[in-house]
Formats: structure tokens, C-alpha cells, sequence
């Protein structure tokens, strides 16, 4: 590889995020700006290993700021797991001219973009994760449009739950972090929160809502992970067969939170995460996240972030039991 960067590729990987375009977007015309080219691989790492490439210039990325998903396409690699995948991708990387990648996706994607690393490619990971359970930055891309839509399905919900005068149910997403229901439990004023990071027993769940029941509450919203230590299939039966104040219903958001238009500041974040990482490849960083910290997006070792798990701040759990009062 040369030591210049004269042409960035770059990739979405793992699950899609609201705001993955508009990183692409960012990234396309910020190296435009200083010069450099830039080729989208098509279809995460199964395309760097296939050289499913295609160049992206300015006008190539207008008109997808606003979209959701991701235009460039995303997969899982098993292919890429193994050396001789990485060693294909490699090739097909020199063939194009690829200088230095933009890799950007979850914790599965980035220790990919470690591994390249390792084998000299310059390298820079943008965080993309509606969970949030990424190290080194306080929000990845996705997570606040993730949120914004649970919030309107929860609104929607409790209208119907004080109607009837019921229980629901409502998974989230977070199969090892709970944020996204930490956070959907403050803002919706859910009765109670299960989440990954706190166990529950059954008896404590039951105890909670007849609890609500004699303090007058005509209904109640309870908000649980999906990785939350009770099924909620489990949670469910439970329910209806103790009768415990209010008939229980189910509502699973499943892959509803991944889609839609990304947020104000999913835009904004992926905008300057995305100008970041060309500023980084360019400056000769490699091996490197962009992640926001405080106001500022700053540049994490990837050996930092793939050394650790991000999990939902218990500060804010507190807070969600303290204020289902």
C-alpha cells in the first residue's frame, strides 16, 4: 500500500442504521474536497472480498442524507472470518487501487477493520449501532432515530393501554445492552425496565405491577430488552395466568427500529464522524474509531474498543424505577 491516500473505499457492515448514507455521503465529499477518490464496496466485507466496487463522487451521494438503510447495501461475512478471505479481500483492494479504508458498523465490523489493520491497510472505523453497546463513543450512528421510533410506538401503545386497561409487553432491541430500553423506560414512563444487565425473577416483575395496581394505575407499559434474563413468551404467560391487575398484551418492534429517516442527529453525527475519518485516513491515522466524546468527535485506538462491551448506564435505570413511582 502507499504511504499516500489517494483513494479511500468504504464499507457498511453488520446490521443497518438510520444515518449509514449519510456518513457515506460525508465521507464521498469530504475526500472529494482534498482530492482524494473514493469507491464504495457494495455489500460489507462479502464485497471486498467479491470486488463489488463502485466509485462514488460527489453527485454519486445526493439526494441519500435523508434515506434510511444503507445504499452501498450490508452482509454478514463468514468468508471474511477466515485468513484466506482477508487475503482476497486484500487483493482485490490493491487491484482497485484502494489506498485506505472507511469501515463502518458494529463490533463485528470493527474487529474486521482491526484485522485489516494488522495486515498494514490503513484503516478508520465509524461506530453504526442502533444498540449502543460500542466502546469509545457515547452514541454510534442509528441509536437516536432507533429511539425516536420506539418512543412513537410505546405513545401509540399506552393510548390503547389506557383504553382497555392493560398491561404491554413492548421488546426492544439489545440482545447484551439494555440502553435502548433504559432509555425508551424514561421518556415513555414505563412501569418497570428488564434489561440485560439487571436480572430479574418473575416474582419481582409481579410484585411490581400489582404494586402499580394499588397505588390506582389503570394500566401499565413495561419495556424489556431482548436480552433481558426473562423471555418475554415467558413473561406473558406468567402474567395472564396470575391476572396480576390488568390483562397483558405483546408487542415485539423487531426490526421496525432499524428503519426510517435518520434523525437531526443521526445526520449530524454521521456527517462529522464521516468527515473525521477522511481527515484521520489522510492525516496518516490508521487502526482507529471516530467517537464522540463530550462535543467532540476524537480518534480511538481499535484495539480499545474491541477490547471492551459497552452496557447501559445503571445510573438512568435507577432513575427509570425511581420515577415509575
Amino acid at each position: 500500500m502507499s504511504d499516500k491516500i489517494g483513494t479511500i473505499g468504504i464499507i457498511t457492515s453488520g446490521g443497518d442504521a438510520p444515518g449509514m448514507n449519510s456518513c457515506v455521503r460525508a465521507v464521498a465529499r469530504e475526500a472529494a474536497a482534498n482530492g482524494a477518490q473514493v469507491i464504495g464496496v457494495n455489500n460489507g466485507y462479502e464485497g471486498l472480498i467479491s470486488g463489488d466496487f463502485q466509485v462514488l463522487g460527489a453527485r454519486d451521494v445526493g439526494n441519500i442524507l435523508q434515506r434510511g438503510g444503507t445504499v452501498l447495501q450490508t452482509r454478514r461475512s463468514e468468508a471474511f472470518r477466515h485468513p484466506e478471505g482477508q487475503r482476497k479481500a486484500i487483493e482485490q483492494m490493491k487491484k482497485a487501487g484502494i489506498d485506505g479504508l472507511v469501515i463502518i458498523g458494529g463490533d463485528g465490523s470493527l474487529n474486521g477493520a482491526h484485522v485489516l489493520a494488522r495486515e498494514g491497510i490503513p484503516v478508520v472505523g465509524v461506530p453504526a449501532s442502533i444498540d449502543n453497546d460500542i466502546w469509545g463513543t457515547n452514541m454510534a450512528i442509528g441509536v437516536d432515530t432507533a429511539m425516536n421510533t420506539i418512543m412513537d410506538a410505546v405513545d401509540k401503545l399506552r393510548d390503547t393501554a389506557s383504553s382497555h386497561g392493560r398491561t404491554f409487553l413492548v421488546e426492544t432491541m439489545g440482545r447484551g445492552c439494555g440502553y435502548l430500553a433504559v432509555m425508551a423506560g424514561i421518556v415513555c414512563g414505563a412501569e418497570m425496565v428488564l434489561i440485560p444487565e439487571v436480572p430479574v425473577t418473575m416474582d419481582e416483575v409481579v410484585e411490581a405491577l400489582d404494586s402499580a395496581y394499588r397505588r390506582g394505575k389503570t394500566y401499565a407499559i413495561i419495556v424489556m430488552a431482548e436480552g433481558a434474563n426473562i423471555r418475554t413468551a415467558d413473561l406473558f404467560k406468567v402474567l395472564n395466568e396470575k391476572r396480576v391487575g390488568f390483562e397483558t398484551r405483546v408487542t415485539i418492534l423487531g426490526h421496525i427500529q432499524r428503519g426510517g429517516s435518520p434523525t437531526a442527529f443521526d445526520r449530524m453525527l454521521a456527517s462529522r464522524m464521516g468527515t473525521k475519518s477522511v481527515e484521520a485516513l489522510l492525516g496518516g491515522q490508521s487502526d482507529v474509531m471516530t467517537g464522540l466524546q463530550g462535543r467532540d468527535i476524537e480518534l480511538v485506538p481499535l484495539t480499545e474498543v474491541n477490547a471492551h462491551k459497552r452496557t447501559a448506564n445503571l445510573e438512568y435505570y435507577t432513575m427509570a424505577r425511581r420515577l415509575a413511582t
